[in-house]
Parts: structure tokens; C-alpha cells; sequence
């Protein structure tokens, strides 16, 4: 009897044992599972520059300035900085980092990222590549000092320095690496390719998690990083499914198949007030929408028009397709209220922008009688190409603008493709009439003027994605005088007027900003983020 007992006292002691064993490691391995809207193209952080890709890369590599959700500029991989003269920066690197692999993080890790960022041919748009080619020389100072030299005055160095990912310098063999382009930086094997970090080879950063897995079309697996030198993340393990559809994404969050997503429809989220198990953040954001046209070409592949000439050439037919889009409505009825009609292409009180842009006006009637005064009474045909699958909303975008250009005689057809085959097209310029998206990451005007609006310069690295050859002398002359001015009050003033000059003559139309919205878990406290990255470390359990 006595024996008996102590046998099922054991067992159940036991079975208490497994129960708290199972429970304690329960509440370790918190799985933390992410319905994304768009799909990261690759794990190599310096093959687009993309926000579905940089916030992918922000959970596995750092930056030496990081910024925060407001994208105020914090310390990263780089404690302090500071410009010795308008030519010279140095940043204190932080001591302690280690990669994932055990390496310690060194001032030739650095060197050698901005000397992969030139030999990457696979990199679309060549935004990464534009910073690095506006540098003259690196160098160690002190050991932990890496001093910055740029070919000319660079004032927002530090900013441009928050989208440079840090790579190991032992992904590729080497002699003693330094910044010396022309001599291969001390390279002696093959230069990365994205392959490489797909497969999961090439993943190794100092961020707070690990590669596990990266399946197209199916899920991006990572782990947390036990060695990170910063705050520990909360959840062991973070799974990203990519759902480009809004309802399916939501009704997975409901369901219990995730704990969190991102950009909701706006319409759904009251369908979460209230219900106790869910909560939501919606967060301005510094993207625009914005249609971009081939200025340069005539004819234009995709442009018919009766006289055989490209329309879209001619100022007073830009105006008008500008004048044809009902902006507000779009704001309300497609994008439920989550965005702002854009007058200009970055949102008022942001350095650089206009205190006062004057409205972009909905005016059908004004629209038609500028499409007859450039000799097309009777209008022309074009093809608007688009993503289905990266901004909100953005293929009914396309098809809404595509309805109002129709109304007043320009027959619009959308062509609307995911966007790993739309961003390598535009890169070919194989598009006249395209809608794009662009987040000014430095917080100021330059950032979107640099790429899409300046004359293409490789060499200077501007006009990388002014894929419509848009080139204006008069814009680039203050544009240029601009992005070199240190004193802020006077770039200021030359942004603004560069920013006007953009305006009146419309190589570009900007739409409308975008809000950004999570949905998540009551058991969740998130924080959105003004860039759009959806981070795992914006999320922590709520206790």
C-alpha cells in the first residue's frame, strides 16, 4: 500500500514536472508570426532598396546610424559622429558588437560593405551605390575612430548612413581590406551575389536575429540572436508569411494564424473595436505615391498618339494629367481615409518642402482644354504600369487614375504585375507612364529630388531612378547647389525653390502620402513606424 502510493506520488510529481517544464519553456519560445502585404525579393540587404526588403535586413544586419520610428536619427553600430570640415566626418564605432557568427564587428567590416555596395551588379536602382560613390577615402583613427572623407561637401552623410547595411568582411577572401576601389579593396575572391545570401551563406550580421530560412512565396524564418549586443528581442523565433491580399491577411489575425499585420484596409479596422482580442496603430508616413513619365523618348513605346510624337513631352499635357485625378477622392474612397492628397512630394512641415503648396486641383474641364491647346483635342492612348502587390492599395490606384485620364480623352490601359517583375522592367525603362512609391528616408526634400528628378549622373550618383530622363538645367543647377550647402537655412531655401521648379514643370505627379496600419493581438503593444518598417522589435508582449 505504502509502496503503491509512493509510485503514484512519483507519477505525479512527474507529470507536475513535465507540466511546469513545458510551461517554462512555453513561455521562452515566444513565436512571434507576421502577416506581411509585400514580399521581401531577396535577403541580400543590398539588393533593393525597397521598404518590405530594408525591414527584413534591419532584423539581421545594422546600420552605423539607425533611426527611430519618428526617423530621428540614434546611434547604431556608431555611437557618436560628428563633420570635422564640409568634406570630413567621424564616427566613434561601438565596441563589443560581434557578428553572428562570433567575429567581432571591425572599422574594415564597414570599409569593405561600401566596397561591396560598388561591385554588386545584381542591385537595382543603384541606391545604395549612389552614397558610396560619394566617398573619397576611409580610415582608422584611434582604433575605434573611422574617419569619412566625401568627394565633395556632404551634409547629410549621416542620414544617408541609416540604409547602408554592415556586412562580415569574411563572406569573401581577402587581404587586408581598405577603401580603395580602384584596386578592389583588398578583395582577391568573387564578390557576393544574392544567391548567397538567400541560401542563407552571406546572412551573418550583428542585428538582434539570425537567418533560419527564406522561401519565396512561402515564409522568411529567423531567430533570435543570443549574442546581440543590444536589448535582448522578446521573441525567440519570428515567422514573416508574405499575404498580399488585405482580407485574407486580416481574417488569418482573427483566426489565430497570426499575431500581427500590416496595412489592414482601412474599412476593416472597425471591425476590430471593441472586440477585445485585437487592436490596431495607424501612423502617418513619409511615402508618396507618384506617377512618373518618359519625358525623354519620342515616340514612347507605350504612348499612341495620332501625330506619331510622345505626349507626355509637352508641360501643358503633364499639368493635365495632373488636373484629370480627383486626389481626394482616391484619399477617401479607395484608400478609406488612410492618406493624404499630395500637392507636393513630401508632407508639409518636413525640411525642404513648401510651408504652402498650392493645391493640385481636380479640374476635368481645365484638363481638357490644356490637352487641346498642346494640338491633342482629341486626346491619345497610354499604358500605366503598376505594382499589385507593394503599396496600399495600389493596383485599384492604377485602375482609378486610369478611369479619370479616360474621361477626359486619354485612353488609359493598366498593366498591373507583382512587383519582382515591375521594378526590374522599370529599371530597363520599359515603361512611359508608371506609379511608383517613394519614402523620403532622410526626412528632408532632397532625398526624393536625388534620384527621380535630377538629371542622371552615375558618377555623382543622382538621377538613378529618373527613369522618364527627365533633365532640366535650371533644376539641377540650384539641386546640385543644394545637396552641397552645409548651412541649413540656405539649403533650405534652395530646396524649396528646387522643389517649385520640380512642380511647374511635373516630370513626376505625386498622388497621395500613405498611412501605414498594423493589426495585432491584444497581448501586443506595437509601434508604428513613420518609414513602414515592420520590425519584430516594435512588438513586445504585454504582460
Amino acid at each position: 500500500m505504502t509502496a503503491g502510493t509512493s509510485k503514484a506520488a512519483r507519477a505525479a510529481l512527474l507529470a507536475v514536472s513535465f507540466a511546469w517544464a513545458a510551461g517554462a519553456a512555453q513561455a521562452q519560445d515566444r513565436i512571434l508570426r507576421i502577416g506581411l502585404a509585400s514580399e521581401p525579393t531577396s535577403m541580400d540587404p543590398h539588393y533593393h532598396q525597397a521598404t518590405p526588403n530594408d525591414a527584413l535586413s534591419a532584423h539581421v544586419f545594422e546600420t552605423l546610424v539607425a533611426s527611430d520610428a519618428k526617423m530621428n536619427l540614434a546611434p547604431g553600430l556608431a555611437t557618436a559622429w560628428k563633420p570635422v570640415d564640409d568634406t570630413t566626418w567621424e564616427f566613434t564605432l561601438r565596441q563589443g558588437v560581434r557578428f553572428s557568427n562570433g567575429q567581432p564587428f571591425t572599422p574594415e567590416d564597414v570599409m569593405f560593405t561600401f566596397c561591396r555596395v560598388l561591385n554588386n551588379p545584381q542591385a537595382i536602382a543603384s541606391s545604395y551605390e549612389n552614397v558610396a560613390k560619394k566617398i573619397e577615402a576611409m580610415s582608422v583613427k584611434d582604433g575605434s575612430t573611422l574617419v569619412v572623407k566625401t568627394k565633395a561637401p556632404y551634409p547629410l552623410l549621416a542620414n544617408e548612413l541609416t540604409r547602408i547595411w554592415i556586412l562580415w568582411s569574411g563572406i569573401v577572401q581577402h587581404d587586408r581590406v581598405r577603401f580603395d576601389p580602384a584596386h578592389n579593396c583588398g578583395v582577391t575572391g568573387p564578390w557576393p551575389k544574392m544567391e548567397d545570401f538567400n541560401s542563407g551563406k552571406n546572412a551573418i550580421g550583428t542585428g538582434p536575429y539570425t537567418f533560419k530560412s527564406f522561401v519565396r512565396g512561402t515564409a522568411v524564418t529567423l531567430s533570435r540572436n543570443e549574442g546581440y549586443w543590444g536589448t535582448k528581442p522578446a521573441w525567440t523565433e519570428v515567422r514573416m508569411t508574405p499575404v498580399p491580399g488585405a482580407g485574407p491577411r486580416l481574417t488569418g489575425l482573427l483566426a489565430g494564424d497570426f499575431d500581427l499585420i500590416e496595412n489592414p484596409a482601412a474599412r476593416d479596422l472597425k471591425r476590430l473595436d471593441g472586440d477585445g482580442k485585437h487592436k490596431y496603430v495607424v501612423t502617418p508616413s513619409a511615402r508618396v505615391l507618384f506617377l512618373q513619365m518618359d519625358v525623354a523618348r519620342s515616340p514612347s513605346p507605350q504612348v499612341h498618339a495620332p501625330d506619331g510624337r510622345n505626349p507626355l513631352q509637352d508641360v501643358r499635357v503633364r499639368k493635365a494629367i495632373s488636373m484629370a485625378i480627383d486626389r481626394k477622392a482616391i484619399a477617401q474612397r479607395i484608400m478609406d481615409g488612410a492618406a493624404t492628397p499630395a500637392n507636393q512630394f513630401l508632407p508639409d512641415g518636413m525640411f525642404g518642402a513648401l510651408p504652402h503648396a498650392p493645391e493640385l486641383r481636380y479640374d476635368p474641364a481645365g484638363a481638357k482644354k490644356l490637352l487641346a491647346e498642346a494640338g491633342y483635342p482629341n486626346g491619345f492612348s497610354m499604358t500605366l504600369s503598376a505594382t499589385n502587390d507593394r503599396y496600399i492599395n495600389d493596383a485599384a490606384v492604377a485602375q482609378a487614375v486610369a478611369q479619370y485620364l479616360t474621361r477626359v480623352g486619354i485612353k488609359t490601359d493598366v498593366n498591373a504585375m507583382t512587383r519582382a517583375l515591375f521594378f526590374p522592367q522599370r529599371a530597363k525603362r520599359e515603361f512611359s507612364f508608371a506609379m511608383g512609391g517613394w519614402g523620403s528616408d532622410t526626412g528632408e526634400a532632397s532625398s526624393f529630388l536625388t534620384y527621380w528628378v535630377t538629371s542622371l549622373d552615375k558618377q555623382a550618383g543622382v538621377g538613378t531612378s529618373n527613369y522618364g530622363g527627365f533633365s532640366d538645367p535650371e533644376f539641377d543647377k540650384v539641386f546640385r547647389q543644394a545637396i552641397t550647402t552645409v548651412d541649413p537655412g540656405q539649403r533650405e531655401k534652395l530646396l524649396q525653390q528646387a522643389v517649385r521648379r520640380a512642380l511647374d514643370l511635373m516630370p513626376s505627379i505625386p498622388l497621395h502620402f500613405e498611412s501605414s496600419a498594423w493589426a495585432f493581438r491584444s497581448d501586443i503593444a506595437y509601434e508604428g513606424r513613420a518609414d513602414q518598417l515592420t520590425l519584430a522589435a516594435s512588438a513586445r508582449p504585454v504582460h
